[in-house]
């Protein structure tokens, strides 16, 4: 029995080896538009197939996001939210209706996204990520983008992507203003988060809850996230990038951003 099973084993990795170089014909039907652009093609779309993505908060960032990154054909998505569903997220957050009030949002968002593509691995994890859990929630990410709500779990999301040289895209929106950063780790001289933005126990406790946001807002970032994605993924994109945008002007700003050397999440690794 030991035998048999050690025998089929090699098979098995074969013939998921084999699926992740291929696209089955309903797979190229689907991602058609894709394979047609010269950015993308072929070889592009099997990379995307080949690729995990974690997500960090399934909400008014994510939301958009993982459904951009669903139907774009990300292999692997990994879902990352300890929140349920209450009424006012539905002002925002398009991956939900009515009828998942109460429910967890990971949950949800996972059916939800099998619907719309069941050619994908969704991986769903139901807890708050945090210092302690990020190195098995996030394992096996190419990218995490953060979606978070917090700066705790920003910092966290943060810290990890440093000491593994993983990409991080992050996105925020308050009130009409949006953010959209862009972090590459496997680059000696990139900055971080703590470089921007450093942590300080002073800080006001500002977010949607308690400062309003427009909607529309969550899904131009969120979508802007996506895209980054693919951009970094199928090579269109290296290095890193800092965008502001204001909702009301329709006005995009790009800032340079350098290394902190004094920076307390980065300034040690090189």
């Amino acid at each position: 029995m030991f035998q048999q099973l050690d025998h089929c084993k090699p098979r098995l990795i074969r013939n998921m080896t084999d699926t992740l170089q291929t696209l089955n014909d309903k797979e190229t039907l689907r991602y058609s538009r894709h394979i047609l652009l010269d950015e993308v093609g072929l070889d592009g779309q099997l990379m995307l197939k080949r690729s995990t993505v974690a997500v960090v908060g399934a909400g008014g960032l994510g939301s958009p996001a993982l459904l951009y990154l669903a139907a774009a054909g990300i292999g692997s998505l990994i879902l990352i939210d300890d929140d349920v569903v209450e009424l006012s997220n539905l002002q925002r957050q398009v991956l939900y209706k009515v009828n998942h009030l109460g429910q967890n949002k990971v949950r949800a968002a996972g059916k939800v996204l099998a619907s719309l593509n069941n050619q994908i691995n969704i991986i769903t994890h139901t807890q708050k990520l945090d210092d302690t859990n990020s190195a098995l929630l996030l394992k096996n990410a190419d990218i995490v983008l953060d979606c978070s709500d917090n700066f705790s779990t920003r910092y966290s999301v943060n810290l990890y992507c440093i000491a593994n040289n993983i990409r991080l895209i992050t996105g925020a929106a308050l009130a009409t203003q949006g953010q959209l950063m862009g972090f590459d780790f496997r680059q000696s001289d990139s900055p971080c988060y703590g470089c921007v933005f450093p942590q300080s126990s002073d800080a006001p406790v500002i977010n949607c809850s308690n400062a309003g946001v427009i909607s529309p807002l969550l899904g131009i970032v969120g979508s802007m996230q996506a895209q980054l994605t693919l951009n970094m993924l199928l090579g269109h994109f290296k290095g890193n990038v800092f965008i502001t945008f204001d909702a009301l002007s329709l006005k995009q700003q790009h800032f340079k951003m350098t290394k902190d050397l004094a920076c307390k999440e980065c300034g040690g690794y090189e």
